[in-house]
């Protein structure tokens, strides 16, 4: 791999001294270096004591300490020390959230630059210098046809209240109530938006069906699969007995991330946005991780041409802080003062930190450099799985990739394999997570500031950890 990194994004590796953490071992790097990850016995016992709190104390609907228990104490760009001196290269990024990697300079300047200057630091919808800064650098970054007559709207701080959000808007302005949403789907976790998810308890949604490959649901995948999802979804809306009133609007994910990471093809999603655009049917793209150069365009709809009329973003925008909006457009804006809102929608570290990664991924090209490794790792991914019969299919887009692992028998997904493949990589210092219906997908989600050498470390541990996992289980 040879493409030169941004001077400013190397700069991002350098760990300036300090006092190292209770049971640190010092500095870390954040590089492809195989260094001893042990740690020291006092660290470790520090680690495992809070570790042991933590189960004691915090709700049993915790995740991802379950499977990743350690306790991060420093951290910059792909690396994170524990407590316990052991060091892992993070491509679990805070589920996507992280797309310049853990603080980044231009992140803690913009930071610290609001906190020097005595701005306050809540102000509820009251407009800001550093909201305003924001707002700029966003609108320059969406999809021209959108920015020209778009309004923004500031939610609560998480992806799952931006959906919210969006579905109340729409519903708002159409005067309908009914969903248009697909299998696989995953917008958040509050109520509205678990019942547009495909793991919904209740559905009180119209499913309908995404295309895939390896398990398409018509048995045919490809380009004929993604058609006939088309058209089973243009006839259930023009079928007078399908069952399916006019509904407030259809949600969909560019590329399914809890799904399993299914990039939807572009031609299928520019049928989407005919089929909607001709029944006056908004369509709303959640790039909540998709967004902001994570599958190398800065937008996952840029890949299709597709302008959405919502666009639901959080995650990466906030520059690893709480931040959530929509953009939308204009005709759409119909709210009254005051029908949404949310006490804690004027955060501005996070816009601040926003507005410099958003700025930084611009200026830097930093979608077209996830474009060019994302497929190189995707390349050297299949090129394994030929020699590793567990590995069922590898697919993503840019930085955003997944390795599906199966049964190597039936090609049954095979979600212990897929946990030991996840904890072999953990032994091995590198953080990974598991998504998928059946959670077998291994994902990847590197910091868009990612080197060559980081990248070929990342795939190097992987390719360890996977036969490794398959010997343990088998």
């Amino acid at each position: 791999m040879a493409v030169t990194e941004p001077v400013a994004a190397a700069a991002a590796t350098e760990i300036p001294p300090q006092v190292p953490q209770q049971g640190s071992q010092g500095a870390i790097q954040d590089g492809s270096d195989d260094s001893d990850a042990r740690g020291e016995p006092g660290g470790t016992v520090a680690s495992e004591g809070i570790l042991h709190r933590q189960a004691q104390r915090e709700s049993a609907a915790r995740t991802y300490a379950r499977s990743l228990p350690i306790v991060p104490v420093r951290a910059r760009g792909l690396t994170i020390e524990g407590a316990d001196g052991r060091r892992y290269l993070d491509c679990l990024s805070g589920a996507g959230s992280l797309a310049l990697g853990h603080n980044h300079p231009v992140v803690l300047e913009a930071i610290r630059g609001v906190l020097d200057s005595g701005a306050p630091l809540h102000v509820l919808d009251l407009a800001t210098p550093v909201k305003d800064a924001f707002t700029t650098e966003l609108f320059a970054n969406l999809p021209p046809a959108l920015a020209a007559d778009a309004r923004i709207q500031f939610c609560g701080p998480a992806g799952t209240d931006a959906v919210e959000a969006a579905l109340k808007l729409v519903r708002t302005a159409t005067g309908r109530s009914g969903l248009l949403a697909f299998t696989g789907a995953y917008h958040g976790m509050t109520a509205g938006a678990l019942d547009a998810s495909g793991g919904a308890p209740e559905v009180r949604v119209t499913r309908l069906p995404y295309p895939q490959d390896l398990r398409c649901p018509f048995g045919v995948g490809g380009p004929e699969g993604a058609e006939l999802s088309a058209r089973w979804t243009e006839n259930l809306l023009d079928d007078p007995k399908g069952g399916v009133p006019a509904p407030a609007a259809m949600i969909v994910e560019p590329v399914q991330g809890e799904g399993g990471v299914i990039p939807a093809p572009d031609g299928w999603l520019r049928r989407m946005r005919e089929i909607t655009a001709a029944r006056g049917i908004p369509l709303i793209a959640d790039e909540v991780q998709t967004g902001v150069g994570r599958t190398g365009a800065f937008w996952g709809v840029d890949h299709a041409g597709v302008v959405p009329d919502v666009m639901v973003l959080s995650k990466a925008i906030g520059g690893s802080l709480p931040l959530a909006v929509i953009v939308y457009r204009a005709d759409l804006d119909v709210w009254a003062p005051g029908a949404h809102a949310g006490t804690f929608r004027g955060n501005q570290l996070a816009m601040a930190a926003g507005t410099a990664t958003l700025a930084f991924v611009r200026e830097n090209r930093l979608a077209e450099r996830a474009a060019a490794l994302g497929e190189r790792m995707l390349t050297a991914l299949r090129s394994l799985a030929c020699g590793h019969p567990c590995i069922g299919e590898v697919r993503g887009r840019g930085l955003m990739i997944g390795v599906e692992i199966v049964d190597p028998d039936t090609g049954a997904a095979a979600p212990a394999l897929a946990a030991a493949v996840r904890q072999e990589c953990l032994d091995r210092g590198l953080i990974v997570e598991l998504g998928g219906r059946h959670g077998a997908v291994v994902r990847l989600l590197p910091p868009l500031t990612l080197t060559d050498e980081q990248a070929a470390a990342v795939l190097d541990r992987l390719a360890d950890a996977i036969p490794a996992a398959a010997r343990r289980t088998h």
